[in-house]
């Protein structure tokens, strides 16, 4: 592949990152005025329990999604925990994705509640982006009562670095004169795309902001990053050619469940498991797929996690397999020193029979509740 230096020149992408404002607790509060200017928390408010989401009120307190509820609640005594109602998220979902659709057929979405949209041509012909998201924020709040924050930019990096800037219900617009300034005063630890483990290794590496990162070579970050190194040079340029994708397809399709009480013995979690691994049939016949890699997940008391995983040279071909591959996955981990707190289960290496599978859906079993 070429670099973005080499490629022609073509005039700027016109991307739009759409990003709905603390989404699943938001529904929660806009369906139960009871809730609303409260701290509120989807997800499980048991010991055992993890926040899937969280309310802005919640949110000042240091409350995030993924924190234990225990944790959660020592942060905010008066935290209200919520059961999340996925079905009703994905309804919602829904209809702003047909809002988008107004403008765009070329949206790719990340999760129930941000898209990225090209409206480089778009339905309506309207030539600003900033005025299609204005017009995208002002029709999700008239037809959903909910509120959502957008990025406007010339690529996909930008966008979504933009929508972060100005939320709860805001707009933010990072112009191609503005790009690489933008990036060059920005802390690594929020660019999109460096997790916490990568921030820190480029902070021990000296690599504390964007003008850092540009000022290493492109060797030095493949050295250190190895396939991510050509991501990180070209970003800290404010430099990102990836095209918005309406035809992703799945890499791998998963699900998995928290248990109330830890697991000691196989035969309780080979129980526990097969349930899992039906919801993942389920949707993997759904979608016509062919998958040839069982992965298992595992987390322990202690919240250690590790996956154990084997392929085939032909996709699953059935349920029973998919089963069998689960078992003889698990049953070598036993007898084990540690409960276990959580199992899962993916297919991955998917296609449709003609291509490959390229990003990962997640199915939640359940939350812990």
């Amino acid at each position: 592949m070429r670099s973005p230096e080499l490629a022609e020149p073509r005039p700027p992408r016109k991307i739009i990152h759409i990003d709905m404002d603390a989404f699943y607790a938001s529904v929660e509060q806009r369906d139960d005025p009871e809730l609303r200017g409260r701290p509120v928390a989807v997800g499980g408010g048991s010991e055992r329990g993890v926040v899937a989401a969280a309310s802005y009120e919640a949110r000042k307190f240091g409350v995030r999604s993924a924190m234990p509820s225990v944790t959660a609640r020592r942060k905010c005594p008066d935290l209200v925990f919520v059961k999340p109602r996925f079905d009703a998220y994905r309804a919602i979902s829904q209809q702003i994705r047909a809002i988008f659709a107004r403008h765009t057929a070329l949206i790719e979405p990340l999760s129930l509640d941000e898209a990225y949209l090209d409206v480089t041509e778009n339905n309506r012909n309207i030539p600003l982006a900033t005025d299609i998201a204005e017009s995208i924020r002002a029709d999700i709040r008239a037809e959903t009562g909910l509120t959502a924050s957008a990025g406007v930019s010339y690529n996909k990096f930008l966008a979504k670095l933009a929508s972060d800037q100005n939320k709860p219900d805001g707009l933010f617009v990072i112009t191609p004169r503005m790009g690489a300034a933008f990036v060059e005063a920005l802390p690594v630890a929020k660019f999109h795309g460096v997790g916490p483990a990568t921030a820190a290794k480029m902070q021990r590496l000296g690599i504390e902001h964007g003008r850092d990162l540009r000022d290493r070579s492109l060797e030095f970050l493949e050295r250190h990053f190895g396939k991510s190194g050509p991501f990180f040079y070209w970003i800290a340029r404010g430099i990102d050619e990836r095209a918005v994708r309406p035809d992703r397809i799945r890499k791998s399709i998963g699900a998995e469940d928290t248990f109330f009480t830890d697991l000691h013995d196989y035969d309780t979690a080979r129980d526990k498991l097969r349930p899992i691994a039906e919801k993942v049939w389920r949707h993997y016949e759904r979608l016509s797929l062919h998958g040839r890699t069982v992965t298992l997940k595992v987390k322990f008391s202690d919240f250690r996690i590790i996956t154990r995983s084997r392929s085939l040279p032909v996709p699953v071909a059935d349920f029973e397999e998919l089963d069998w591959l689960g078992n003889a996955l698990l049953a070598p981990l036993f007898p084990v020193e540690k409960g276990i707190r959580l199992l899962g289960i993916t297919i991955s290496s998917l296609g449709t029979g003609e291509a490959e599978a390229e990003t990962q859906l997640a199915l939640p079993m359940s939350l812990p509740l």
